[in-house]
């Protein structure tokens, strides 16, 4: 009888399968963080999968910058209305006009995202959350483990963390730690991406390449939209553009690209040597060790 091998995607997808799985059987009050991009999508359309024919049995939460593309947004509210996923949105601008949090000089809202996770997190009581995180993402998340354990300031050591062995997980906390969960660890870009195109999965039309207004800065480019206005002295070009990763639109830079299709962005992906995050993410070239020092702070 012929042996049976799963691909490489049917391969991962069953290992975060069986992660939600085992967090759903050991903690009491998951959560999945979404944010409306790629990653985050996939994670919640394979908690459909883990789950189904019942519903989905956690909430998934928007931490809310104030600062998303407007087909980020839609895009959650199709995947919220699909799904019938209880919705759970943390809001940074009601955290700075109660005074939790000050806007940065910079304009950038990620680090203050922070305090509102952790408050939104203790609100609710939730013990574990899903991130999206992928190793191949940058160094800092190379450093997570699938369980990743939080103190009771939903704070990160990278130096303390506990072993994983044979895909054992420890979901032990004490009251008012939690942990960070992460199906995702062991995708890569490329596999996010032959994924998406094998489930067809729905996401916002900024992955596709069109003709976009942009304008260079610091050797990335940026859409020009009302969180991106040009500046004195600058000029807009338009180019055939998309976007590889999403985060808040005045900090996430787009590529020059042809994909129009997800087949085209597969082929497109296979052929870079350069992450999404190093390649898009202005908010990570704040310093070397930006990302670190957000997630040790309880960024997830």
């Amino acid at each position: 009888m012929k042996s049976h091998v799963l691909s490489q995607l049917r391969s991962l997808e069953a290992e975060s399968i069986h992660i939600m799985r085992e967090v759903v059987a050991e903690m009491q009050r998951p959560c999945l963080l979404f944010s409306g991009g790629k990653d985050s999508i996939v994670m919640l359309h394979l908690a459909v999968k883990a789950f189904a024919p019942a519903r989905v049995p956690f909430p998934i939460m928007h931490v809310d910058t104030g600062l998303n593309f407007q087909t980020v947004l839609d895009c959650r509210d199709r995947w919220v209305e699909r799904t019938g996923v209880q919705l759970v949105v943390a809001s940074v601008q009601e955290a700075i006009d109660r005074g939790l949090v000050q806007e940065e000089p910079n304009g950038s809202r990620n680090r203050i995202q922070t305090p509102v996770l952790l408050e939104a997190a203790e609100k609710h009581g939730f013990d574990a959350l899903f991130g999206g995180g992928r190793r191949d993402e940058e160094k800092a998340r190379a450093k997570e483990r699938v369980f990743s354990f939080r103190d009771d300031f939903g704070q990160w050591d990278p130096k303390n963390q506990r072993p994983e062995i044979w895909n054992l997980y420890n979901g032990r906390v004490h009251q008012g730690e939690s942990i960070r969960v992460f199906p995702l660890s062991n995708w890569t870009e490329l596999d996010i991406w032959a994924y998406i195109e094998a489930e067809n999965i729905d996401l916002p039309d900024l992955y596709l390449a069109k003709e976009r207004e942009v304008v260079e800065r610091s050797g990335m480019l940026y859409e020009v939209n009302e969180f991106t206005p040009l500046k004195d002295g600058e000029t807009a070009e338009v180019r055939s553009t998309r976007y590889r990763t999403v985060g808040d639109a005045n900090l996430t830079a787009c590529v020059e690209s042809t994909a129009i299709t997800l087949h085209d962005v597969v082929e497109e992906v296979a052929a870079v040597r350069l992450t999404e995050r190093g390649a898009t993410r202005g908010d990570d070239k704040v310093s070397e060790a930006a990302m670190e020092d957000r997630k040790k702070e309880g960024y997830f």
